[in-house]
């Protein structure tokens, strides 16, 4: 590793799961940054990180910082990633990783004149699971692959001024549920062909449900269901001419799944079993790549997450969903 000193960029829920993770996985997590000083103190003695900054620009100016982790909504991680690259970060940002692919695009040309790594923490690209996945196809396990489905439904509060039901915050199922298996299938099958959704708004303006349908290179299709008023199985399947793979709930966290030969026979069987929540897993691969001056990304490059805010965009037009962030920069 690079014994790179990590520094965490608000604090909310996500962003102590995310703590926690880099303390089991003993990196050196040595400031956080706040809005209020009293908020970056608590954290900090919560998790013994010596540096509590009462300011994110006093964290982007940090001289003990090299890499920050990002976890404020989404319409402030444009803003907030660009703070820290000016400052000479490396920048790991917190999923759906901006508002749009404007946004995305804009980091990754930031980034790459600063000769910086800038990620989307798309946590469950670097779970074991997913990585022992990715072996099988490249075995040829699975055959040619035909079909990927995904779901990610949960029953999230309803209350209009939650973030999660508020445009101005970006809310709505498909930057916080849908990117899960929007980014999936871009994984399996690459950027699609062809892009079908519907979704149901509600009184916000929000999505609350998204369905897609996409037709992906050499005609495999793939199918998405989000929701946040309704909690559903939450499986994932890739289904090839020679077995499929069957993921089990949740299977986007550290879970188990089955090769499952056409005539129902098992082939392999794989059950997760890790430290933690699983988070720690994408900071070890950004600090690989950094070792390796590879800014562009592995199994997550920038291009490939601004492909996917691109998908998330034409998403968002099918089903009349609009940010008003989006409105003002139009003008």
């Amino acid at each position: 590793m690079t014994g790179l000193r990590w520094g965490i960029l608000a604090t909310g829920g996500i962003a102590a799961s995310f703590a926690s993770d880099l303390r089991t996985a003993g990196l050196d997590l040595v400031a956080v940054g706040s809005r209020s000083q009293e908020s970056a103190d608590a954290f900090a003695s919560r998790f013994d990180i010596p540096h509590a900054h009462p300011s994110y620009e006093a964290l982007a100016s940090d001289p003990d910082v090299d890499i920050v982790y990002v976890s404020t909504p989404h319409p402030m991680h444009h803003e907030n990633a660009r703070l820290l690259l000016e400052h000479g970060k490396h920048v790991i940002a917190e999923k759906a990783f901006t508002l749009n692919r404007a946004e995305a695009e804009d980091l990754q040309r930031l980034a790459a004149e600063k000769g910086l790594l800038v990620t989307e923490a798309m946590w469950t690209r670097y779970l074991p699971h997913m990585i022992r996945i990715r072996e099988i196809i490249a075995e040829g396990t699975l055959g040619e692959i035909r079909a990927v489905t995904a779901d990610h439904t949960q029953l999230l509060p309803s209350d209009p001024a939650h973030r999660l039901n508020a445009l101005e915050l970006g809310g709505g199922a498909l930057l916080d549920l849908g990117i899960y298996p929007i980014s999936f299938v871009h994984d399996i099958l690459g950027a699609p062909t062809s892009i079908r959704a519907v979704g149901r708004l509600i009184e916000t303006g929000a999505d609350a449900e998204v369905a897609t349908v996409m037709t992906h290179e050499g005609g495999a299709i793939s199918t998405t269901l989000s929701s946040s008023r309704a909690a559903g199985p939450n499986t994932a399947s890739i289904v090839g001419t020679a077995a499929r793979i069957d993921i089990d709930h949740v299977w986007y966290a550290p879970t188990s799944f089955r090769v499952v030969l056409p005539d129902g026979t098992v082939h392999e069987e794989y059950a997760s079993d890790i430290e933690g929540r699983g988070m720690q897993f994408e900071a070890l691969a950004a600090e690989r790549l950094v070792a390796e001056g590879n800014i562009a990304g592995d199994l997550l490059p920038i291009s490939e997450t601004v492909a996917i805010m691109g998908t998330l965009d034409e998403i968002r037009s099918q089903i009349g969903v609009r940010y008003p962030h989006e409105e003002s920069d139009r003008g």
